[in-house]
């Protein structure tokens, strides 16, 4: 009795032992089970690279100008009376801008006119003199020496009112030289004189203000040597015309615009290239109808190279960049992920061309790019929209 009392008191104390090991082990089957099933393939979006023909474009940095600037000077001595503008005033041509004292050159004029009247009056008494001693001479009531006085009295009198009119003419010269007028649509800046102060004085021209003209405007910039010859070469490839018999458009924008939104055209080249910086002067010329754009502004201009060729673009957001470059994350044919180097050329609108690295065939992720881990399987899906919008590029000729 003691024997059986015994075990079965074994029996009991081995029970909790069994459970715990059928449950550990249940566990340890369970997570083996969990860690033994494979996760689904994420859903990414893929589209083919857009091929297209572009024109690639040559980047520069240049600064705007006025195509006309004018110091505007007293001609004539005199106080300055009137300021007509306001500092800075958009004017036209023609406008009021400056008048200096009138009085002194309004007399000068009537003297001027004067003598002139006074000369006509000698002329008429010469003309009538030399009439009345050329009939005594033949009378031989008066001599031969009377009548060449006359002679050269008419004479003298005639010339003296070529040169009274010419005094007129200065005259009034003189005195339109007291308005000073713009010259051409622009905008003036500040006046530096004031009223009250003499002008042009000691025969000096004193500088009233300063007035540019900003529409159009130009944009002066510099291609190098080398930029230079491959331009040339590539014309002569394509057989181009040269660049005066060519309409090249020309864009530029400001370092607080995006892309360059101001469309001009190439409408001077220097006849040169400058032997200490070995590069070329070049100018374009744009609209600036709201003469937002001011002289002397640093702006990225860009020009179409004269050729065109045909390329592969993909969506701008697809590409990302590493230590080791930009890059497109692909899936080939086993749905796996993979990292594509590339070379990136110029944007198209929202397009990013491909220069280098990327196959007209390859499916490039285009959304769920942050999910998609080079090496792994991923469920790629065609994209349902069109690809962004791609804006032709303009011709290079």
């Amino acid at each position: 009795m003691v024997d059986g009392w015994s075990a079965s008191m074994g029996v009991r104390r081995a029970a909790p032992l069994i459970l715990i090991l059928a449950a550990t082990v249940g566990v340890l089957v369970g997570c083996r089970d969990r860690a033994g099933m494979t996760p689904a393939p994420t859903t990414v979006t893929v589209a083919k690279p857009v091929r297209q023909i572009v024109t690639d474009f040559l980047e520069f940095t240049g600064n705007t100008a006025a195509t006309d600037s004018v110091s505007l000077v007293a001609r004539v001595e005199g106080y300055l009376e009137k300021v007509h503008f306001t500092d800075g005033s958009p004017v036209k041509k023609g406008d009021l801008l400056f008048t200096i004292q009138q009085d002194q050159y309004k007399a000068q004029l009537q003297q001027a006119e004067a003598q002139v009247a006074a000369q006509k009056a000698a002329l008429r008494h010469a003309e009538t003199e030399l009439a009345r001693y050329t009939a005594l001479v033949k009378e031989d009531a008066a001599t031969q020496t009377e009548v060449d006085h006359w002679t050269y009295e008419r004479d003298a009198a005639a010339a003296a009112i070529l040169s009274a009119e010419a005094q007129v003419e200065l005259a009034k010269l003189n005195l339109s030289y007291t308005t000073v007028k713009a010259p051409f649509d622009g905008r003036i800046g500040r006046h530096l004189v004031d009223p009250g102060n003499v002008v042009g004085a000691m025969g000096q021209q004193t500088v009233l203000a300063q007035i540019d003209q900003i529409d159009p405007l130009y944009v002066y910039f510099t291609i190098n040597e080398r930029e230079l010859l491959h331009v040339i070469e590539r014309m002569k490839q394509a057989s181009a015309p040269p660049l005066s018999e060519r309409a090249i458009p020309v864009y530029f924008g400001l370092s607080t615009e995006d892309g360059y939104p101001h469309e001009g055209r190439l409408d001077f080249a220097s006849i040169g290239v400058a032997p200490t910086t070995g590069t070329l002067q070049l100018r374009g010329i744009f609209s600036n109808p709201d003469r937002i754009v001011l002289p002397g502004l640093f702006v990225r201009v860009r020009v179409p190279k004269p050729e065109r060729r045909d390329a592969l673009l993909v969506r701008g957001d697809a590409v990302s960049f590493d230590q080791q470059g930009a890059y497109l994350l692909t899936v080939n044919d086993q749905n796996v992920v993979e990292r594509t180097g590339v070379k990136t050329g110029s944007q198209v609108g929202e397009m990013l061309v491909i220069e280098e690295g990327l196959k007209p065939d390859d499916l490039v992720i285009v959304e769920g790019i942050l999910q998609a881990i080079p090496g792994r399987k991923v469920n790629p899906q065609p994209e349902s929209t069109s690809p962004p919008s791609v804006t032709p590029l303009p011709a290079s000729g």
